[in-house]
């Protein structure tokens, strides 16, 4: 597992990402760019072409909606990614989900305890503040991650499915996360997925032009709260 890990370096693919929560349901086409630790980047297809871009680069993020020429920036951080890129995660965290990868099979502490949970054995891993990492693997392959609160309850959850082999790597083609604490749920299906090809950093930082719209993240939010204060 861990070798796995580490011979995943990016990943760019087309993917039907489907997202729900207690209000909405979307489906979409989307084009993703992943590159560890941190960067990622996602465009939002619709019939007429790119809807939305989200770009992000260690803490920054950018968001660029054509139909307006408008450039959002701020701080990429669990918050501002769950509203633009519907994903509840800190950028790294979200490379990881979108790649399959363990952050724990990245060492080689061993797991605090070994279970199973139907077909899966499930390695635990317990954190210094109590946290729990779970990984449930089947068949040799990564088929679950869940992240337990130091109280029990559940963060996310994490499937992967539909393992092919890509030049020599297993990689899952189905993602699907649950985030009971935010009432979302989240899924993605890659088409044509290529690993470990080249990506350069200018992916991942947007570049409209001169006339576009800067709008500041931070205040976008700020309103919000004034809007549902």
């Amino acid at each position: 597992m861990a070798e796995r890990d580490r011979a995943l370096i990016s990943l760019q693919t087309s993917a039907v990402m489907e997202f729900r929560n207690g209000t909405q349901h979307l489906k979409a086409r989307e084009e993703l760019a992943v590159r560890r630790p941190d960067c990622l980047r996602v465009e939002a297809m619709s019939p007429l072409g790119v809807a939305l871009v989200v770009a992000a680069r260690d803490a920054h993020l950018q968001i660029f909606e054509p139909s307006r020429n408008t450039l959002m920036q701020g701080t990429a951080d669990a918050a501002t990614l769950a509203r633009f890129a519907r994903i509840p995660m800190a950028p790294r965290d979200a490379v990881g989900l979108l790649m399959g990868i363990v952050p724990e099979a990245q060492s080689t502490a061993p797991p605090d305890s070994i279970g199973s949970e139907g077909d899966m054995t499930v390695l635990v891993y317990v954190k210094s503040d109590g946290a729990r990492r779970e990984v449930g693997l089947h068949d040799g392959q990564v088929e679950m991650v869940r992240k337990r609160m130091p109280a029990g309850a559940i963060d996310f959850e994490i499937h992967y499915a539909d393992y092919r082999d890509i030049g020599g790597v297993m990689f899952a083609y189905k993602v699907s996360a649950d985030f009971p604490l935010a009432a979302t749920q989240v899924s993605f299906v890659y088409q044509r997925p290529i690993i470990n090809g080249k990506i350069p950093d200018s992916t991942f930082v947007l570049s409209p032009g001169p006339n576009a719209k800067l709008v500041d993240i931070g205040m976008l939010f700020f309103r919000q709260d004034l809007i549902d204060g």
